[in-house]
């Protein structure tokens, strides 16, 4: 009976586990004062290249990769994406045209959208990360400017992850993929 009382009278939040001081700069400050930080890698679609392009991209990572010498995590998380600001400007230019064609070329696109809207489909934005910890501000910037530079060499592009894309990342993680949405409860 005591260990429940205390249960109830000492909830168990995952602020109180997770040793996260802040995060600033783009960058989560934990509690022993490690820093973590990452890049973003832009997305880049490998299957519209030529063949021999292709292979290129794969073996410039594959060097890219073998460069890194201390422990890092590649992480790839989904972010819903709306698209009603691109259906309102379909609909605009439908409503501009003149031509039948392209009206019905609008038409078909504006059709293809509110079915990626329905129920069936999620649409999400996939974006890569890679994070890495360090203690110094001195090397973790190095190491951010190595993996900048290093990717700019494979063709992608990347930047510092910011303070919302840190967050997007710790709720993947926290809730396996799920969005929380908390709303109002009516009575």
């Amino acid at each position: 009976m005591k260990n429940s009382e205390q249960a109830i009278s000492n909830p168990k939040f995952t602020s109180t586990w997770l040793p996260i001081r802040q995060i600033m700069n783009g960058m989560i400050q934990l509690d022993d004062g490690t820093y973590v930080t990452g890049v973003k890698i832009h997305p880049k679609n490998i299957f519209i290249m030529g063949s021999q392009a292709q292979d290129n991209m794969i073996y410039s990572l594959r060097n890219f990769y073998n460069t890194i010498d201390y422990e890092f995590w590649l992480i790839i998380a989904d972010r819903p994406v709306d698209i009603n600001l691109y259906l309102a400007e379909l609909q605009k230019l439908y409503n501009n045209s003149s031509s039948n064609e392209v009206r019905k070329l609008i038409l078909q696109d504006i059709n293809k959208a509110n079915q990626f809207m329905s129920i069936e489909y999620n649409v999400v934005d996939t974006e890569y990360y890679l994070i890495f910890q360090e203690k110094k501000l001195e090397i973790l910037q190095k190491k951010l400017h190595n993996m900048i530079s290093g990717l700019a060499n494979c063709g992608l592009q990347s930047s510092q992850t910011s303070n919302a894309d840190l967050r997007i990342i710790l709720d993947n993680l926290l809730n396996g993929g799920e969005a929380i949405n908390f709303g109002t409860v009516m009575s």
